[in-house]
């Protein structure tokens, strides 16, 4: 994260209003795009960023190394969509086995590379949209994500393969 940023968190966590703007202002896209990614609707995106401007407003205070704010806001910003991901998988009706996905939904937006990325499993798609799109680095990825570095680059390299295989189908 670039030295500029480190001195507007510190000025947020004392409560001036203008830097928690400043902050919001230059991270809501980033934050916005990770969350539109992980649940692939824009009025979700909605909701969840500002549940995740919410919890960092809330915890700046205890933020004990603003230099890492980054994966800081990431990891609520994951823990967010998780959160949404597991309401939203537990108040879905139970599906009957016997029935089969309807193969029309998986033909619409080919080349949309959203439904390109919504193909890849979460934990790989996870991984990309935070890497490629959001441009954190392998070690803030593995923060973000609470592993290692090397399943960071082991979920990388699955998700790029997967990624091309989806391309190509």
């Amino acid at each position: 994260m670039e030295s500029g940023w480190v001195a507007v968190v510190v000025r947020a966590q004392v409560g001036e209003r203008e830097a928690v703007a400043e902050l919001v202002r230059g991270w809501h896209e980033a934050v916005w795009g990770y969350v539109r990614h992980m649940l692939g609707r824009d009025d979700l995106a909605d909701d969840v960023s500002q549940e995740v401007w919410l919890a960092v407003v809330r915890g700046l205070p205890r933020l004990k190394e603003p230099e890492r704010f980054a994966a800081w806001l990431f990891t609520i910003a994951r823990r967010s969509v998780v959160n949404h991901l597991r309401q939203r998988y537990a108040d879905q009706p139970r599906v009957d086995v016997d029935e089969e996905p309807d193969p029309a939904d998986q033909v619409v937006d080919r080349v949309d590379v959203r439904r390109l990325l919504g193909g890849v499993p979460v934990m790989e798609r996870e991984v990309l949209v935070l890497f490629h799109l959001e441009d954190l680095s392998l070690e803030e990825c593995a923060e973000v994500l609470g592993v290692p570095v090397g399943t960071v680059k082991s979920r990388l390299h699955r998700a790029r393969r997967l990624l091309r295989e989806e391309a190509g189908s």
